[in-house]
């Protein structure tokens, strides 16, 4: 996200892009819990782990067996979540959270997950991992027939083509739902009776099954396990709904059996290192970026310094597979909060350094590598250059450990609009000299697969959703704008 100088008034606040710097964001997180007492307070610690896919609001359901009960909230999981008699509030052993970073319908209190809705059978809950690329088209048609939308979430969707559906039972109208939908999901649904987990047939977004005691949970990653201690089961697979009830679990293929293509940048950036995807630990993965990066793009320098956080796992494997040693040339502040007043423009101009400082004794006279995840517009990435330089260091070499970014996404990750990022408007020299680096270097397209145990991008049947590096989008744009440009697909918006 950019990172770019606030205009000069009195007092400013600085923007989520400014605060959040040149990275890129995913949409949420989702758990679900079947059969425990403590459920709600199990759903906010799992969504407590799951915080990094999403701070801007956070929400939980319960049913208690007599009705359902609902807790939303903007901001996080612990500002909201922390409190006894809210979690008290929450009664029943059944329940569903979701933390969100908005990528369709604005940030406020009614596009909130879980979404709820009264159907002629009874409640259901749901909450959303992804993004649908027809909902736009979807939503149209529901209103023409005579649908009343309450958010402009695209995770409602899903509610609206549920409730729409003459099938009698709720697994039923539900997979005639997600059948209609295109694009990126994983979604967790409640009822009165039955917990339900589905992933997209591509299985571009996460989706776990673990267990706790014999309470099945859903889980965008193992993190959100480990922190309650329960039991990693194993992955829902791409394209599968798994519905729980207390006869147990059934696994339903209703778009038939195809390979799998999970998003890469899960591996790249999104989950946390401590999680484990697909069997792989992603936090060796990322050091195995780092050194396939070292292999490919070898550079003389004293030492190499991760751009914190996500960009320490692969420095770590850049500086083992290079010999360069690793330093924490950059000390990230961990405390700048959304809201951050500037009084004066002296200050604000300080920019990068609200979020990183430069550890001069690791930098004075030196070369320096700085290894980082991704690049995107560039902003933070120039101002972080220049702050290596300011610490005295004699050169600085750039080092990605990731392919360029030349496509924007539409499965749920919020990228810039195509002319925004760097790789789509300059050559490598020219976002070298953007940056101001001495050097700059990417990870192929091929080193990533190579990195993941493969010897290559298969290009006739790829092994995972590249489309931000390759512009290979495996599933159709229906709500892309048809007037044949690059830009972001659109989005449901506020109106009135």
């Amino acid at each position: 996200m950019s990172g770019g100088v606030v205009p000069s008034t009195p007092a400013t606040t600085f923007t989520r892009d400014e605060l959040m710097g040149d990275t890129l964001q995913e949409e949420c997180g989702v758990f679900g819990i079947f059969g425990h007492e403590d459920a709600a307070a199990l759903t906010a610690l799992g969504l407590h782990a799951l915080q990094h896919r999403g701070q801007e609001a956070a929400g939980i359901v319960t049913y208690d067996g007599d009705q359902f009960r609902s807790e939303r909230h903007l901001g996080l999981v612990g500002d909201n979540f922390s409190n006894a008699d809210t979690i008290n509030e929450l009664k029943g052993s059944y329940a569903i959270g979701h933390v969100r970073y908005s990528t369709t319908g604005a940030p406020v209190l009614r596009n909130v997950q879980p979404l709820f809705a009264e159907l002629d059978g009874g409640g259901i809950a749901v909450c959303h991992n992804g993004n649908f690329t027809n909902a736009m088209s979807l939503r149209r048609q529901l209103i023409r027939d005579g649908a009343i939308c309450q958010s402009t979430s695209d995770s409602e969707v899903v509610l609206q083509l549920v409730a729409k559906s003459r099938e009698t039972k709720i697994v039923d109208r539900f997979i005639e739902a997600i059948s209609q939908m295109e694009g990126a999901y994983s979604l967790v649904a409640l009822t009165k009776k039955k917990l339900i987990g589905a992933r997209d047939p591509l299985g571009i977004r996460p989706l776990v099954l673990g267990d706790l005691n014999g309470a099945p949970i859903f889980a965008s990653e193992t993190c959100a396990l480990d922190i309650i201690g329960a039991k990693f089961i194993r992955e829902v697979e791409n394209g599968e709904v798994v519905v729980c009830t207390p006869a147990g679990i059934e696994s339903y293929f209703p778009f038939g059996k195809r390979p799998a293509r999970p998003c890469i940048f899960e591996y790249i950036y999104f989950s946390r290192p401590d999680s484990v995807l697909d069997g792989r630990s992603v936090y060796d993965v990322r050091k195995e970026f780092g050194m396939q990066l070292a292999r490919e793009t070898p550079v003389e320098a004293d030492v190499v310094v991760p751009i914190p956080d996500s960009g320490v796992p692969a420095a770590l494997g850049f500086s083992n597979e290079s010999g360069i040693p690793f330093e924490l040339g950059i000390i990230r502040n961990h405390y700048v909060g959304r809201t951050f007043i500037e009084p004066t423009q002296q200050i604000r101009t300080l920019g990068v350094k609200l979020k990183h400082s430069a550890n001069r004794a690791q930098i004075e006279g030196k070369r320096v590598v700085l290894v980082d995840d991704s690049l995107v517009r560039g902003t933070t990435s120039l101002k972080i250059v220049q702050m290596i330089r300011d610490a005295g260091a004699k050169e600085v070499h750039f080092r990605l450990a990731s392919p360029p970014i030349k496509y924007s996404d539409y499965y749920g990750i919020d990228t810039p609009v195509r002319e925004k990022l760097l790789a789509a408007k300059y050559d490598l020299e020219g976002m070298r000299n953007y940056i101001s680096a001495d050097s700059l270097a990417f990870l192929s397209v091929d080193g990533i697969y190579r990195a993941m145990g493969f010897d290559g991008r298969d290009n006739e049947n790829p092994q995972f959703t590249d489309h931000c590096f390759t512009g290979d989008y495996p599933t159709p744009l229906t709500d892309l704008s048809d007037d044949g440009d690059n830009r972001q697909a659109p989005r449901l918006v506020e109106v009135g």
